[in-house]
C-alpha cells in the first residue's frame, strides 16, 4: 500500500492549490547558495524553479555583507562563485572585487539568473510537503502554489525544507565528547578583543540586566547546551552627506536597553572601541559588522529561532533590527556616550540608494547558524584539521573556525579584597585552518530519510565544522555542486546518493570548481 507522508511546516491556510508547476529541479531559498544551485542546474540542461520566501535574491550577499569573509581561502574559490566576484569587479573596473555594495551584488546575481532564463518566484513560503517511500514528490507554499520535481534543493539558511522532509538535524553546540572536538561545547572565559575587558556589574535593582546569563545557569566547560552564536544585521552606512539618511530610533526605543554598553563607557571611556565595526566599501559606504563584545550582536535573543513559528521568527527579526537601530542612535546621541565616540559615529547614516524598499535597513538578518543536517557524513573538527582530503570532494573551504559571541554571562570574580559579580562574554572562537575538502556526502540526507534532496547551506556538520563552512563563498561553492548533481540525478532518474562522483567531479572541474588547493 502506497504510504504518503504529509509533513506540515506551517499552518494550512485552506487556499486551493494552483495548477502544479513541474520542473526538473526545484530550489527553495534564493540565498547566494540557492542562486548558484539554480544556475548550475540550468547550465546542465535542467528546467529549474527557484522559490524565495522573501523579495530579494542573494541572502546576506545582497543583505549587507559586502566585505567578503576571505581569510586564507581566495585560492580555493572558483567556478560560479569566482565568476560572481569577477563580474562585481568589472562593475568597479577591477579584475575581481571582494568588497562591494549590496545593490551591486543583487544586480549581478539577477543578471546571472536572467542569462539562464531562471525566473525567481518570490513570496513563496513553505507550507507542506509530500513524500512517497522516501522521495519528495511535491511542495506546497502558503499562497496555494504547488511544485513537483524529481529533485529538490534546500538552500535556505534555516533548513526549512529539510525539516519538512523529515531529515535529521541538530541545533546549537554539542559537547566536546560527542565528536571528540577540542573546541566544542561551552567555552572557557578567554581574554580577547571580543571580551568585556572592563569590570562591569551585571546587576541593577537586584536583578540581572537583560540578556545576561547567570553563572548558575551555565553548563560546565566543554558540555553542550544547544546554544547558538549571536545574530545581527550587517548595516550598510555612508558618510557621504548627499547620500546619507539620518538614523532614527525604533518606535520602542529605550536607552536603558543599552545599560551594559553605558557602563562600559563609564569605566573605559573612549577606550571602548569598535561598537560599530565600520569597514570601508566603494562609494563612501561601509559594511558595519559587530566589532566589540557589546555591539550589533544581540546575544541570546536568537536561541529559539531555528524551530520557531513564522510569527515568532518575525518577532526575532524585529527585535534584532530594533536593537541595531537603537544601538546606532544610542552611540550617536546619548549623553552617556563619550563625546569622542559620538563624534566618530555622527557622520554615518543609512544610504539613500541601498535597501530602498525597506527604508535603508537590510532585508536579511545575519543568520550565522540555524539547523545543521545530520546526513550521510557529519563534518567535524577532525575533517578540518586531520582528515582534510576527501575522495568525494566537490569543492573546498578554508575560512577560520569562526564562532561569534554566544552569551553575556555573570561570573563571580575575585578582586582583592573581595569577590564581585562581573560581566563577561562567552563563546567566541577563532581558529585558523588550512583549506579542506567539502565532501559530497555532507550535502546528502541519510538515504533512508530522503533520496532526492540536496542541502548545500545547512550541510551535515557539527557546530565547529559549520563555523568554518558558514561563509557565503562556501555556500556558493556547495550550491554549484548541488545544482550540478541535481541536474544529473534528474536526467538519469536516480537518487542523488547514486550520482557518479567521478562524473560529478569532472563536470565541476570543467566549470572551474577547485577540487584541490593550488
Amino acid at each position: 500500500m502506497r504510504r504518503v507522508l504529509a509533513l506540515l511546516l506551517f499552518a494550512v491556510t485552506g487556499a486551493p492549490a494552483a495548477d502544479p508547476r513541474q520542473a526538473d529541479v526545484v530550489v527553495y531559498g534564493a540565498t547566494a547558495g540557492g542562486v548558484m544551485s539554480a544556475i548550475a542546474a540550468a547550465k546542465h540542461g535542467a528546467n529549474v524553479v527557484l522559490l524565495e520566501p522573501g523579495n530579494h535574491v542573494g541572502g546576506m550577499l545582497s543583505g549587507g555583507l559586502g566585505r567578503t569573509d576571505m581569510d586564507r581561502q581566495e585560492n580555493v574559490i572558483g567556478g560560479l562563485a569566482l565568476e560572481f566576484f569577477r563580474r562585481v569587479g568589472r562593475h568597479y573596473g577591477e579584475e575581481v572585487a571582494w568588497t562591494f555594495e549590496p545593490s551591486v551584488a543583487e544586480k549581478v546575481l539577477k543578471e546571472m539568473l536572467a542569462e539562464q532564463k531562471i525566473t525567481v518566484e518570490f513570496d513563496r513560503s513553505l507550507r507542506s510537503v509530500e513524500k512517497e517511500n522516501g522521495v519528495l514528490t511535491r511542495i506546497l507554499t502558503t499562497d496555494g502554489s504547488e511544485y513537483r520535481a524529481p529533485v529538490f534543493i534546500d538552500a535556505t539558511y534555516e533548513g526549512d525544507l529539510m525539516k519538512a522532509a523529515g531529515v535529521s538535524y541538530a541545533v546549537g553546540r554539542e559537547a566536546r565528547r560527542l565528536h571528540g572536538e577540542s573546541l566544542a561545547g561551552r567555552r572557557e572565559i578567554l581574554r580577547s578583543n571580543h571580551q568585556v575587558n572592563f569590570p562591569i556589574s551585571p546587576w541593577k535593582d537586584g536583578k540581572l540586566l537583560p540578556h545576561i546569563t547567570a553563572e548558575e545557569d551555565l553548563v560546565p566547560t566543554g558540555e553542550g547546551d544547544g546554544k547558538l552564536q549571536a545574530y545581527c544585521f550587517r548595516l550598510c552606512l555612508t558618510d557621504v552627506p548627499e547620500n546619507r539618511l539620518p538614523v532614527s530610533p525604533p518606535e520602542n526605543y529605550d536607552p536603558a536597553d543599552y545599560e551594559l554598553l553605558r557602563r562600559c563607557f563609564e569605566v573605559g571611556g573612549e577606550k571602548v572601541n569598535g561598537v560599530l565595526g565600520i569597514k570601508r566599501m566603494p562609494n563612501g559606504k561601509s559594511d558595519v559588522n559587530a566589532g566589540a563584545p557589546i555591539s550589533l550582536n544581540l546575544c541570546g535573543a536568537n536561541q529559539d529561532y531555528p524551530d520557531a513559528s513564522p510569527e515568532r521568527r518575525k518577532e526575532i527579526w524585529k527585535q534584532h533590527l530594533d536593537w541595531a537601530r537603537g544601538l546606532v542612535y544610542f552611540v550617536q546621541n546619548d549623553p552617556s556616550v563619550p563625546e569622542g565616540v559620538r563624534k566618530k559615529y555622527a557622520p554615518w547614516g543609512l544610504c539613500k540608494d541601498e535597501f530602498t524598499d525597506t527604508g535603508g535597513w537590510p532585508h536579511q538578518m545575519y543568520i550565522r547558524e540555524a539547523r545543521r543536517m545530520q546526513g550521510e557524513h557529519v563534518l567535524t573538527q577532525h575533517d578540518l584539521m586531520k582528515d582534510r582530503r576527501k575522495d568525494d570532494c566537490i569543492g573546498m573551504a578554508g575560512y577560520n573556525i569562526d564562532i561569534r559571541e554566544v552569551q553575556w554571562v555573570s561570573l563571580r570574580t575575585f578582586f582583592f579584597p573581595k569577590a564581585e559579580d562581573q560581566v563577561y562574554m562567552e563563546g567566541y572562537v577563532s581558529q585558523p585552518v588550512e583549506p579542506w575538502d567539502i565532501p559530497y556526502r555532507a550535502l546528502l540526507p541519510k538515504f533512508g530519510e530522503c533520496q532526492n534532496l540536496l542541502v548545500p547551506v545547512c550541510i551535515s556538520a557539527s557546530t565547529i565544522a559549520f563555523a568554518s563552512f558558514r561563509m557565503e563563498p562556501q555556500f556558493m561553492i556547495a550550491g554549484q555542486a548541488a545544482g550540478t548533481a541535481a541536474a544529473m540525478a534528474a536526467k538519469s532518474g536516480i537518487p542523488v546518493h547514486n550520482v557518479p562522483i567521478d562524473e560529478l567531479q569532472k563536470n565541476l572541474a570543467a566549470a572551474g570548481q577547485i577540487l584541490r588547493a593550488p
